[in-house]
């Protein structure tokens, strides 16, 4: 017997999947966010405290949505335990350690677009991992998406990237970006197991294992915080990253990967740079240059580009 459907539960769908586009965009201002929170933190706190007081609020969160979804704390095997740690160590710790200290030299707009050249890495570094097919146009991608990024970070004049042009904070940040790349592409790699964790878990075990790795080189940091210097709005920083930038984005995000799949998902994390830099200079007051206007767009035209992947007749 064939069913149909009625208005209201076609109604309901809609709504559920629009209620579910407008989470995705959350999470792309809340990522965007984090730039804007983590230059005030960078500025007046040693960096592994400022990292390792966001996992605390983070992973506390996480770990407890994990055991409320799940019904209870799953135990990882020896080798899943293994990848835990690896991407605790990549994604977590170095990623915040090269964010806030790229952020204690540049302008958190600068930043955000410096970010926005990850899917192009991630993709080319997936076809050399994994051997994924790459078309002549996802080449083109890439190849337009660092243009742009030359264009952000030369201030407009790419011929200067050989004289000095790069500094400490955009080395930094484009560590922080290889080191995304890395946990990206194990954390891929461990889905791919039959005998895999849920995305959810395995996000939250990481974040731990981050934080146990961030509060030991926080542990010498303790004596350098100035505790006078800080604020309602260093503690706010720190409770927005921990909470909105980290917990919820992440656990809207990935019911966005498992609703429409990680391709549409990813979608909108094209909109985190322009969140980004729209935020500092609402917020912070950065200059909006032309270089960045021009060199933003063409980085994410890049980036589209890069993730298309053109449906077989």
């Amino acid at each position: 017997m064939t069913s149909i459907a009625s208005p209201a539960a076609g109604s309901t769908a809609t709504a559920s999947r629009a209620g579910l586009y407008l989470r995705l965009v959350l999470v792309a201002l809340f990522w965007g966010g984090t730039f804007i929170a983590g230059r005030r933190l960078a500025l007046e706190m040693p960096h592994f405290v400022a990292a390792a007081a966001r996992y605390v609020l983070a992973s506390a969160l996480l770990i407890a949505y994990l055991w409320q979804r799940e019904g209870g704390l799953p135990k990882p095997s020896a080798r899943q335990w293994i990848g835990i740690g690896v991407l605790g160590a990549t994604g977590i710790f170095a990623y915040n350690a090269f964010f806030f200290g790229a952020l204690e030299r540049l302008p958190a707009g600068r930043a955000a677009l410096i970010i926005a050249t990850n899917p192009a890495l991630t993709a080319v570094a997936a076809w050399l991992v994994f051997r994924l097919r790459f078309a002549w146009w996802q080449w083109l991608g890439v190849a337009v998406a660092f243009a742009g990024a030359s264009i952000v970070v030369s201030r407009g004049d790419p011929a200067s990237l050989g004289a000095g042009a790069i500094g400490a904070g955009e080395a930094l940040m484009f560590c922080g970006v290889l080191s995304w790349v890395v946990y990206t592409l194990v954390g891929r790699a461990m889905m791919r197991r039959p005998d895999a964790l849920s995305p959810l878990a395995t996000t939250a075990y990481a974040s731990a294992v981050g934080l146990l790795l961030l509060a030991a080189v926080a542990a010498f940091e303790l004596p350098q915080v100035q505790w006078e210097r800080l604020g309602a709005i260093e503690f706010a920083a720190l409770a927005y990253m921990g909470l909105f930038g980290t917990a919820v984005a992440f656990v809207w995000f990935y019911e966005g990967v498992k609703s429409l799949g990680a391709a549409r998902a990813a979608v909108f994390t094209n909109l985190v740079p322009v969140f980004g830099v729209t935020l500092a200079v609402l917020v912070l007051g950065e200059p909006l240059l032309v270089s960045m206007v021009v060199g933003g767009l063409v980085t994410m035209a890049g980036v589209s580009l890069t993730n298309f992947e053109r449906k077989s007749a």
